[in-house]
């Protein structure tokens, strides 16, 4: 099963390594003052030509026309139009650098989730950057997530789905408040799942009470539950798989009620990211391609594929 999935840890991604964040900010930024971005980098103009080679890259999306958009912690974002040959800062709007996660909506609106800013969304291609925060109690967004029911954020308070009629967040369920959700994954049956900081993984059903931990197997090498999930994934089959902070990948075929380890081989079990992918070998970089070749590869590649099988329904 490993071998469908692309699988990043702290060891293989060097330069692209994440960072793990156990608490939550109530407002924009520390002392509650707005933070300037430019003020913060006077030697970055927008749209000006960077070299993210040491930056902290904690998330990519693509755009539409083959852009890939880069959230870096502490440099805002960044913007490629040739695959990652060259890139250039998008941050105007963006008030705070921090960014953590990104996803890009079914309008190609591109969405940032930030440590300390909550949620910006960009409709010109990361040009100016807007918040979206109305409804949410805390605004260190750790995921975000695109489905056919609209943007879903794991946040520092749970789970909130945005409501776009209104423009406003709603929370999903109740059973997760003050918990901060770092994963978020959905199966073709509807249940949505979460990774958490400190409460493992849970899911949820529409008209379901709430949401529902799930333990049976998610125990490390020493036989501890595994409470701490970086990241979730799908596979085709279904299979939900689960990366943790320091105890490797683990496989769920039965929509989690029981796991199974299956990154033993791995010499890292710090887990920075899954990909879910056709069963071929994308575990070897084809020539001259850096890692982070291989990652906007990918993105474009499913990108094009998801985008051929709409235009087919």
């Amino acid at each position: 099963m490993l071998r469908h999935m692309l699988v990043l840890t702290a060891f293989t991604l060097g330069g692209l390594q994440g960072f793990a964040h156990a608490a939550s900010f109530p407002g924009g930024s520390e002392g509650g003052a707005p933070l300037n971005l430019e003020q913060g980098h006077p030697g970055q103009e927008p749209g000006a030509s960077a070299d993210i080679g040491n930056t902290s890259i904690q998330a990519l999306t693509a755009g539409s026309g083959g852009v890939i958009y880069a959230g870096s912690f502490g440099m805002g974002i960044f913007r490629s139009a040739d695959r990652g040959g060259s890139w250039t800062s998008a941050n105007q709007g963006l008030t705070d650098p921090f960014v953590l996660c990104l996803t890009t909506g079914k309008d190609g609106a591109i969405y940032a989730g930030t440590f300390r800013g909550g949620v910006f969304r960009s409709r010109d291609g990361g040009k100016i950057w807007q918040p979206v925060n109305k409804g949410l109690k805390r605004l260190e967004i750790k995921a975000l997530m695109m489905d056919a029911k609209g943007l879903y954020a794991g946040t520092g308070d749970g789970v909130y789905l945005l409501n776009a009629a209104q423009d406003q967040w709603k929370v999903v369920s109740t059973g997760l408040d003050e918990i901060l959700v770092h994963a978020l994954a959905r199966t073709d049956d509807g249940t949505l799942y979460a990774g958490t900081s400190g409460k493992g993984v849970h899911s949820y059903k529409e008209r379901s009470t709430g949401w529902t931990r799930l333990r049976q197997g998610l125990r490390d090498h020493e036989g501890l539950v595994e409470n701490f999930i970086r990241v979730l994934a799908v596979d085709k089959e279904q299979g939900v798989y689960a990366g943790t902070f320091d105890g490797g990948v683990f496989r769920s075929g039965d929509a989690g009620k029981t796991w199974s380890p299956i990154s033993r081989a791995l010499p890292n079990d710090s887990i920075r990211g899954l990909i879910s992918n056709e069963p071929v070998s994308y575990t070897h970089l084809r020539a001259h391609e850096t890692v982070l070749d291989l990652v906007c590869r990918l993105l474009l590649e499913t990108k094009t594929t998801s985008r051929t099988e709409t235009e087919r329904l």
